[in-house]
């Protein structure tokens, strides 16, 4: 049986949708990070590029897109809290993907961390960070937080793949 492949394994050259459409393949969680602006304004987006970076210290890992109205108050901020979506918050999640929408946390339940950014009711995971250090790198901002408060809630996490939500199926 002969394969249709080249003899060079893999592309050395290829378009940012190639590349998209690759990472696409990853399934990854899906989570709102929020903050505040110093005005004290509530800021929040949808993101999957949060991962844990270690566990001692506790130190977390998120990026923003160096074009994201966002990204001076992110910055500046002192603490963010990420929020963990459930499979039962798609809506969230395109809610704050949205940039159409002006007041993000408009008629969304909320409460308020005790270092002072909001955090999504009934997200199945929430870590409440203090900003470490942020570095540019490509066209993101990397963003790494010490989780400081964390709490759990039971629950499937949202998941996104291949270009849209999806949900866990657990095999018994």
């Amino acid at each position: 049986m002969s394969s249709a492949r080249s003899p060079v394994w893999g592309q050395t050259e290829f378009e940012c949708k190639a590349l998209r459409q690759a990472l696409g393949r990853y399934p990854t969680g899906v989570a709102i990070v929020t903050a505040r602006c110093p005005d004290g304004r509530a800021i929040g987006l949808t993101i999957n590029s949060f991962a844990s970076l270690s566990l001692s210290p506790a130190l977390v890992l998120w990026s923003l897109v160096d074009r994201s109205p966002n990204l001076a108050a992110f910055q500046q901020a002192s603490h963010f809290a990420i929020s963990v979506l459930g499979q039962d918050q798609q809506a969230l999640a395109s809610r704050f993907a949205n940039p159409a929408v002006v007041d993000k946390f408009d008629q969304v339940a909320v409460r308020e961390a005790p270092e002072g950014m909001p955090v999504i009711e009934g997200a199945v995971a929430t870590l409440v960070c203090s900003t470490v250090k942020h570095h540019s790198e490509g066209d993101h901002e990397l963003f790494i937080g010490r989780v400081v408060r964390l709490d759990t809630l039971e629950g499937a996490p949202l998941v996104f793949h291949h270009g849209r939500f999806e949900s866990l199926v657990h095999a018994s």
